[in-house]
């Protein structure tokens, strides 16, 4: 039998999962909603879960130090090998700069961040209206990435369990 991830890092992944599509797809959408109350209140939503998964990314981090993922198995290309830890490595790195990017960006913009409507969190930088239209352009820049690394990792997925049935979803799944 392959090896498995931890409990914890399996929730970890699967909150993740299911966040950061939700997160992306109103991010995509709510930039077209009129001005208006609607529009804060989604844009407000949008900051708490994506310092959610910040917050869930951070301690992802520090459990894979005390908890490496387990060994591919020995069914795994050697180019998969090589490739596996990079994409692991880019999308945890873009789970962490994304919503560090939207923070900068809410506060070059002048508006202070509130996690879950009660947390106040320090402004990161100055109001500063070119430095925020730079984070403007850099979150969406980024989004556009990480939507596409999670289209890598899901057709990794199709690759791995519904073609070959090696098992690698299996490790993360059971």
């Amino acid at each position: 039998m392959a090896a498995r991830y931890s409990p914890l890092a399996k929730a970890l992944h699967w909150i993740t999962a299911v966040l950061v599509p939700g997160l992306l797809a109103v991010g995509f959408w709510m930039t077209g909603l009129p001005f208006g109350l609607a529009k804060l209140q989604v844009y407000a939503w949008h900051k708490w879960l994506g310092l959610t998964v910040l917050l869930l990314t951070i301690v992802r981090l520090g459990w894979r130090l005390y908890s490496p993922p387990p060994p591919l198995p020995d069914s795994v290309t050697a180019w998969e090998r090589r490739l596996a830890p990079v994409g692991h490595r880019a999308l945890l790195l873009l789970l962490v700069a994304q919503p560090v990017v939207g923070w900068l960006m809410s506060s070059a913009g002048g508006v202070t961040v509130y996690w879950l409507g009660y947390v106040k969190l320090p402004d990161l930088v100055s109001r500063d209206q070119q430095l925020f239209a730079l984070l403007r352009v850099t979150h969406a820049v980024l989004a556009y990435t990480l939507l596409a690394l999670v289209a890598v990792h899901l057709l990794a997925i199709v690759r791995h369990d519904l073609l070959r049935r090696d098992g690698v979803l299996r490790r993360m799944w059971v």
